[in-house]
């Protein structure tokens, strides 16, 4: 098989090619606004290019046929991809890359009461880890998985709501701003992928170990590489979430810890004094 067979869409999705198209106009059109680092530059790129690869393409096959395939394509989508553009910090490129009037549509759509609701749910420091958890480990329930993968639009809103919470995960963790007006506090930021990483990595480990068919629905498809048993093909799979996974994780905490770092030393860390000091005054003020 060529290159040109494995660059072709198992599924051909027109509303994908249209997103994946925008994204990288409107971040091509905000580079020549806003100086963007070769770094920061190479990890948009690099996480468009592997989102991209892990949905609109050959391996996308695989991933139907192979349970190990299919979990490292869900790392790429639900961690790694989201991770690599956050850590890019996009949204603000690539509102300088919008016309005028559509920021304008933008600010003022954000300023609105459905504007602020909408944003509130999608930051929400409790909804956004507890959904980045839930929709892995869901959907990795025997009967889920098997219904999922047997029908195209279960399957669907499978690849999609996996790559939506990550990125609503991530834009959380990767925030380098103190709190306020960042939704999670520097320590939280750090915590927070200690909690997700845990049941993730536990229910890794249980794949991994057990020695019975979990995933019929792979043999039902036909498994795409002869010869590997669906214990092995499973066991492959389970340590694809329990290290993997996990390591991905780890790279976000390090990355947060260095942000709790950087705000320290530059004395941008709230002050529970002096909170305390302004509440004081506030309540003095109103009595």
């Amino acid at each position: 098989m060529n290159i040109i067979d494995w660059l072709t869409p198992w599924e051909f999705s027109p509303a994908l090619l249209l997103m994946f198209f925008m994204g990288a106009w409107l971040f091509t059109r905000g580079t020549r606004v806003h100086r963007v680092t070769a770094v920061r530059q190479a990890f948009f790129w690099i996480g468009v290019a592997l989102l991209y690869l892990s949905m609109h393409t050959r391996i996308d096959y695989y991933a139907e046929r192979m349970f190990f395939i299919h979990r490292l394509q869900h790392l790429v989508l639900h961690h790694l991809g989201p991770l690599l553009i956050m850590g890019a910090y996009p949204g603000q490129v690539m509102r300088a890359g919008l016309p005028m009037s559509w920021r304008l549509r933008l600010r003022d759509f954000r300023a609105s009461r459905p504007g602020r609701a909408l944003v509130a749910v999608l930051t929400n420091k409790i909804l956004v880890p507890v959904l980045f958890v839930a929709l892995v480990l869901g959907f990795l329930i025997p009967t889920v998985q098997f219904y999922s993968m047997l029908d195209w639009r279960l399957y669907r809103f499978m690849n999609w709501s996996v790559v939506i919470s990550g990125f609503m995960y991530w834009n959380l963790i990767l925030d380098r701003r103190p709190s306020p007006p960042a939704v999670l506090s520097p320590g939280g930021r750090i915590i927070s992928p200690v909690i997700t990483m845990v049941p993730q990595m536990v229910t890794g480990a249980v794949i991994t170990f057990t020695e019975r068919d979990l995933y019929p629905i792979f043999d039902l498809c036909g498994r795409a590489i002869p010869g590997m048993t669906a214990v092995t093909d499973q066991a492959i799979g389970g340590l694809t979430m329990w290290v993997l996974a996990g390591f991905v994780e780890v790279f976000g905490l390090l990355f947060a810890l260095a942000t709790l770092m950087r705000l320290s030393a530059r004395n941008r860390l709230p002050n529970k004094q002096d909170a305390l000091r302004a509440r004081q005054s506030v309540a003095a003020a109103a009595s």
